[in-house]
């Protein structure tokens, strides 16, 4: 007999809903208990048609509001720890004061109780209103659940006029995304005996080259939207040898590119291989980043609604999916990015409580 989801209690304070969120264990690729839990709490709402597709759900309103605004958050994890043991979550007093932590408090099941108590507690809002709730966000992108809802059931976002995706920013507005870039550099050299290494050629030793032009590298900051975004570029793994007495003959730098979204994925692209002219350079991932779009419409009400400032978003997020279906969208959420991933990942309850707020006062 299938088994009985974990329950979600909707009508809990924000705060003990995210704890209860995250203590269902949801790393990436294991995420159906959690979606089986979300997928039946929006399911008893009468108000919304649910959809889901993999172990992403999805939950509409059709009030055939003049406008339609996407709430989405995925609900995917990083993997746990031991030591410390991230869940279950606990309470605990911090400087600042009373915080959430554990595994997800930040990135980002604040966000997704945050959408849960939205859902449950407007049942006519001012706009209609899209939840999306999906899967395997932390890991390679051909796995994403808002990517498999836009190729195989785009109907279901695509006639957004804007999108909020609650990605921590420490309960500030945070506009666009950054383009990201993967790339291999490869240096190839002759394998020979260590003891004779004249009758070869050391790879690794010719990926100095490479490093040292990352080294020598001035990324720029580039406005965009009035937002400014601070480019980067750097290696972040080496790989190469086979033993420890043969001269190798293959070194892999792993490059990443962080880009202005006024730069598009070919622009990227050409630049990365400018700067690595000489080597072998193969990009193994490119996703676009986003524009802002503050100007629109939908953005201003959004901004002018919660009266936030508003800053350019330095990391990617699947604002940038929104961005490539030509729906405006920014990033909202409770929690520090900076504490994302980490063992200690923790939240100030005060923000989701304040992310909560915000939202039911700009849709209702």
């Amino acid at each position: 007999m299938p088994s009985t989801p974990p329950h979600l209690d909707l009508t809990a304070d924000v705060t003990s809903l995210t704890a209860a969120v995250c203590d269902i264990e949801s790393v990436s690729l294991g995420e159906a208990a959690l979606a089986d839990a979300v997928e039946a709490a929006v399911s008893g709402l009468p108000h919304l048609d649910v959809a889901r597709i993999g172990n992403t759900v999805v939950a509409r309103t059709s009030l055939r509001r003049a406008e339609r605004v996407v709430l989405a958050g995925h609900i995917d994890t990083v993997p746990l720890t031991t030591d410390p043991a991230n869940i279950p979550t606990r309470r605990v007093h911090g400087q600042g004061g009373e915080v959430l932590w554990g595994r997800g408090t930040v990135d980002m099941k604040g966000g997704v109780a945050v959408m849960l108590r939205v859902a449950q507690a407007l049942l006519a809002p001012s706009r209609d209103i899209t939840f999306v709730f999906y899967e395997a966000e932390e890991i390679d992108s051909r796995y994403n659940g808002l990517l498999h809802v836009q190729e195989q059931h785009p109907e279901l976002i695509a006639d957004a006029d804007f999108a909020v995706l609650l990605e921590p920013t420490d309960a500030r507005v945070e506009g666009g995304c950054k383009g990201t870039l993967r790339a291999e550099v490869t240096t190839k050299g002759i394998a020979a005996h260590s003891a004779r290494p004249w009758k070869g050629h050391n790879a690794i030793h010719d990926a100095a080259d490479v490093l040292s032009r990352l080294v020598a590298y001035e990324p720029q900051t580039l406005v965009v939207d009035e937002l400014e975004f601070r480019e980067a570029l750097n290696a972040v793994l080496v790989s190469g040898g086979v033993a420890t007495n043969v001269i190798p003959d293959r070194c892999v730098v792993t490059v990443n590119y962080r880009y202005s979204p006024s730069l598009t994925e070919a622009d990227a692209e050409a630049h990365v291989r400018d700067v690595f002219s000489g080597f072998d350079v193969e990009v193994v991932d490119n996703a676009g980043g986003a524009r802002p779009g503050l100007h629109l419409p939908a953005a201003k009400a959004f901004v002018e609604a919660l009266g936030l400032p508003v800053e350019a978003k330095q990391g990617w997020t699947d604002v940038a999916r929104f961005s490539a279906m030509g729906v405006p969208a920014v990033n909202f959420g409770p929690g520090d990015p900076n504490l994302a991933h980490m063992d200690d990942e923790q939240c100030p309850i005060e923000q989701y409580t304040a992310c909560e707020a915000a939202l039911l006062r700009w849709l209702g």
